[in-house]
């Protein structure tokens, strides 16, 4: 019975994994509109498929700047390489002349997908394009949003862009370099352990003009994955109007916050500052405690006992070798052809252990191991008091800050009026991918859901195992887990339910199917028989009746057919016949006993040696 519902069970767990990976291979539909295929062999085709990829569409109205670089006859126009030279760098690193191309990706994902590549290394670069209008920080929400993949990996360098201030400084953009006025430098950056999400933008001082650069604290998390896995990662910078914040990292939020409390320095200045004209008075105590001058020095202390001393104790142990070296000059070194005495010295065979020493306990002058010294104290020092001059810490008195201003909404930056790339890498072909600059979030998501969800898709699908596909698919149909219960829990609760309870004896002294069984009046009859021989006349003398030979055949059949269960018992012993024992009822006894009786009676009395037996008295 049992290995029946193990056998259902392994049926029943077969075709249900069957029945999953054709849900599964059914189910696997594109969101880009391919056609649903149905079946395993379909479903593993599609994989070789390329999903199709179409250029987003360039509006306008709802874009201050997109470039999905997939236009190539149009790079030249809109990308200006510079052709500046950094100050204070020797004239040959100081040119930009780093390699961009716009080329498909090593591991191309998309058809016709291209991107910005930076082709060299250890290379000043940079290139910057204009924007297609102006945007300026009044009531609009700004939104920058690009794609970086590091191809190559990255140990040193950025993949930051800067959004570029309008200005006379910026009508030249071939002219582009490190120290052109930017708004907002925004992406990613790693040199060795250092690893940052830069968020910077320049504010201007509405006191005196001056700009100040407001470094974002750093998020919580860090972001090790995109300069590791060479993958395509999506970056993207919110501005509100309400001085608030939002940094995600592929649609995930990874920092967040205000404009005037999650800036290094502060936006705004405090009110007050210290006097750079107040100095601490020369008389001014800020110990909090000093030794006590009161106290001296015990005279048993004793500065100059050593922490450590031999033990007294220790004795040099029987077959110690005062007088043979540890250490020898190994006698088969030769002194090297070209060792020249005058620049290496003298030279010397190298020491080995002596091999006297290794079969000995010891060799050498022997010394006592050290242990704690229990009169070492140390240095005496004066036990600490409350300072009863103590002043506290000093601090230089507050005034008036003259440079203080309150700015109600630093959102409002300067004008943007185009985008920069400007980097030195040690790091090659970092592509860069999806450029936009807009203020509509369905705009920016629409955007991403064209270009990088699809090629996540791709990366995932690949990376993607039968588990984990089981586990989505279960999230997608929670009616899964009824099937689950009903398929895997309600066998394996059948079986445990067997293999826990209680299984019936088999008995210890069974017999062949061929041997000889008594039938249950010839067990009565002699369970009678001997009753009523246990209670005959002592004083009679008694024979033994001659044996059945019927019976005494079928006894010998039985003793050979019967298995031996007890290998302990002596074999000597006589086997006894199994009785039936009688009924525990009286009633349902007696009818057998009397029929007994009357066959009994039937049957003649032998006599022996011509005396007549007398038969038992009845009870």
């Amino acid at each position: 019975m049992e290995k029946k519902i193990q056998i259902l069970f392994l049926g029943i767990l077969c075709l249900f994994v069957l029945n999953v990976i054709t849900v599964l291979a059914n189910s696997d539909e594109d969101d880009d509109g391919v056609e649903k295929t149905f079946g395993i062999a379909s479903n593993l085709n599609k994989k070789d498929k390329t999903i199709e990829y179409q250029s987003p569409t360039i509006e306008p109205g709802k874009f201050y700047f997109a470039d999905h670089f997939d236009e190539l006859q149009k790079f030249s126009q809109k990308w200006i390489k510079s052709q500046a030279k950094k100050d204070d760098t020797a004239d040959e690193i100081a040119k930009y002349d780093g390699v961009w191309s716009v080329e498909t990706p090593t591991r191309p994902l998309l058809k016709n997908d291209f991107g910005l590549v930076l082709k060299s290394k250890a290379k000043h670069a940079a290139i910057a394009s204009r924007l297609l209008k102006p945007f300026v920080f009044v009531d609009k929400t700004f939104i920058v949003q690009y794609e970086v993949t590091l191809q190559d990996g990255q140990e040193c360098g950025g993949a930051y862009i800067k959004l570029l201030s309008s200005g006379k400084e910026t009508t030249d953009l071939g002219q582009f370099h490190d120290r052109t006025p930017y708004t907002i430098m925004f992406g990613p950056d790693k040199c060795g352990n250092d690893i940052k999400l830069h968020f910077i933008f320049r504010h201007v001082n509405p006191i005196n003009g001056t700009i100040t650069e407001k470094h974002c604290r750093k998020a919580k998390d860090r972001l090790e994955e995109p300069f590791k896995d060479k993958q395509p990662h999506l970056y993207q910078l919110i501005i509100r109007p309400d001085n608030t914040y939002e940094i995600k990292f592929d649609h995930r939020i990874i920092n967040e916050g205000s404009l005037f409390t999650e800036f290094t320095p502060p936006v705004n200045p405090p009110k007050e500052i210290d006097d750079p004209e107040d100095f601490k008075p020369s008389n001014w105590d800020e110990r909090e405690k000093i030794p006590d001058p009161d106290s001296k020095k015990p005279d048993d202390w004793d500065e100059d006992a050593p922490p450590q001393i031999p033990d007294p104790s220790a004795s040099k142990p029987e077959g110690w070798l005062d007088d043979v070296e540890e250490m020898l000059p190994d006698p088969s070194a030769e002194k090297p052809e070209d060792w020249d005495t005058d620049m290496d010295g003298e030279w010397e065979a190298p020491l080995i252990t002596n091999p006297v020493c290794e079969k000995a306990v010891g060799c050498g002058l022997w010394k006592a191991p050290m242990i704690k010294n229990p009169e070492y104290k140390g240095k005496w020092r004066a036990p600490l008091i409350d300072n009863p001059n103590y002043q506290g810490k000093w601090a230089p008195r507050k005034i008036s800050n003259p440079d203080y201003f309150e700015d109600k909404n630093p959102y409002g930056m300067t004008t943007i009026s185009a985008i920069g790339i400007e980097l030195w890498s040690m790091s090659s072909d970092i592509l860069f991918d999806n450029l936009i600059i807009t203020d509509d979030e369905t705009a920016a998501r629409d955007w991403a859901a064209q270009t990088f969800d699809l090629k996540r898709k791709i990366i995932d699908k690949e990376a993607e195992t039968f588990v984990s596909r089981i586990v989505k698919f279960t999230n997608d149909n929670p009616w899964m887990w009824a099937v689950y219960i009903v398929v895997i829990g309600l066998p394996i609760s059948i079986s445990l339910y067997f293999a826990c309870s209680p299984k019936k004896d088999k008995p210890t002294n069974a017999k062949k199917v061929d041997a000889y069984q008594p039938d249950d009046e010839d067990l009565v009859k002699e369970n009678v028989k001997q009753q009523r021989v246990g209670k005959s006349d002592l004083n009679t003398p008694t024979t033994q009746a001659p044996p059945n030979p019927d019976l005494a055949e079928n006894k010998e059949n039985d003793d050979d057919d019967e298995v031996d269960y007890n290998e302990d018992e002596d074999d000597d012993d006589e086997q006894e016949p199994e009785l039936i024992p009688a009924d525990d009822d009286e009633d349902d006894g007696q009818p057998q006993i009397a029929e007994i009786e009357e066959i009994e009676a039937a049957e003649p009395v032998q006599e022996t040696g011509g005396v007549k037996k007398r038969r038992p008295r009845k009870d």
